[in-house]
């Protein structure tokens, strides 16, 4: 692949993303998009609780009820209101409202925060061409995968 196909891709793909984390935000069900501060606020409080947490392993937080995200002494204490969402979103066609036959990859990192989190770690399937999406546990997304293809990305 070109550099420069990659680097359109790339520029396409973050697009995407951050429509998919807009389409969440506007379906007024708790999630909110954290700026640098909450999500470092939100690292620090989790890492206290002994729960790793890595800030580029999730994208957008749903708030069960309403937390001050740039008060660190109140994000610790409501830290069980708080659930961190990964967002994997596309927008090709064909892809429906069960996501079937959707393929998308997870860092290592991703997956070490969801087993760390548990209940307090979704990842956000979203279709930005009809603005579907489903939330699925990383147990729940392992048990309806057709199929697992393990890879590693080197940047040197």
């Amino acid at each position: 692949m070109s550099a420069k196909r990659k680097s359109r891709e790339n520029k396409e793909g973050n697009a995407t993303a951050r429509r998919a984390a807009q389409i969440l935000v506007e379906k007024n069900a708790g999630f909110f998009i954290p700026t640098a501060k909450q999500k470092k606020n939100l690292v620090v409080a989790f890492v206290k609780r002994n729960m790793i947490v890595y800030g580029k392993a999730f994208d957008i937080v749903r708030l069960a009820s309403a937390v001050n995200l740039d008060d660190l002494s109140e994000v610790e204490s409501k830290l069980d209101q708080i659930q961190l969402i990964e967002i994997k979103s596309t927008n090709k066609k064909g892809i429906g409202p069960d996501f079937k036959k959707y393929f998308f990859g997870l860092t290592g990192a991703e997956v070490l925060v969801a087993q760390s989190l548990k209940k307090q770690f979704k990842f956000a399937l979203v279709n930005t061409l009809t603005n579907a999406h489903i939330e699925l546990e990383l147990a729940e997304m392992f048990g309806r995968a057709k199929g697992i293809y393990p890879t590693w990305s080197i940047l040197l």
